[in-house]
């Protein structure tokens, strides 16, 4: 098994991997911050929390290793761009850990309230709304902004370098696109939920991305595009 493939392979794992958590990292906790007396409903759930801290750990990892194991293939067809799309999905890695920082903190902060009980004073409620506030933002809203440049960047590449289909790219990037406006609306809007409009507009993406990683892992990268990549000098 050559380079290539192997590289095909693990960016492919990579990608649903990175897929799956960014989907079940919600499920530990459910509704339990969408409550309005959430700091309780965390109280009692350490397990959960952090089993939802564990997942956006893998979140955060994959999504850099994402575009870290496709530098090597695409920087031939286009350093800048490649080394773009690094800078971008390791942004969005580590906004994800910020976020992830902010459920640790309010796990804290619920069960010093809860061991408080009456004598919790109205600090602790204002500190679990700026951390809840600060988590909404950064999932919603900043973390995507660096996830949206370097998942076009690399997807820009993967058309001009022929590396995967013409159509598989092209999705990436139509979708990429209605994924920014999804973006731009939860922002002016402040609406971070799993709205309909929301949900609709990045749905393409979701599922282009777990086709591309099956794509990867049962096809590698294209025999063309390989080809004319092995024919440039490293950069």
């Amino acid at each position: 098994m050559d380079t290539y493939r192997r590289n095909a392979i693990a960016v492919g794992i990579l990608f649903i991997a990175c897929s799956a958590a960014s989907i079940l990292s919600a499920a530990p906790l459910g509704s339990a911050l969408d409550s309005s007396d959430y700091l309780q409903a965390l109280a009692g759930r350490d397990g959960q929390v952090v089993l939802a801290a564990v997942i956006e750990f893998i979140w955060a990892a994959t999504a850099a290793g994402i575009a870290i194991g496709l530098y090597p293939v695409l920087r031939r067809h286009g350093r800048a761009l490649a080394l773009g799309s690094v800078v971008g999905r390791t942004a969005e890695g580590v906004l994800v850990l910020v976020a992830t920082v902010c459920l640790l903190m309010l796990l804290t902060l619920s069960q010093q309230q809860a061991a408080l009980g009456a004598a919790a004073d109205s600090a602790s409620q204002v500190l679990g709304d700026t951390l809840l506030s600060a988590r909404d933002w950064i999932h919603g809203f900043v973390m995507l902004l660096p996830w949206l440049v370097g998942a076009f960047l690399y997807y820009w590449v993967l058309l001009r370098s022929r590396l995967i289909p013409r159509w598989l790219s092209v999705w990436g990037l139509a979708a990429i696109v209605l994924s920014a406006g999804a973006t731009l609306y939860a922002g002016f809007a402040q609406d971070f939920g799993f709205t309909s409009l929301n949900t609709a507009l990045n749905a393409p993406i979701g599922l282009q991305e777990i086709v591309l990683g099956v794509w990867l892992i049962a096809k590698g990268f294209s025999p063309p595009g390989v080809a004319s990549s092995r024919a440039m000098p490293a950069a």
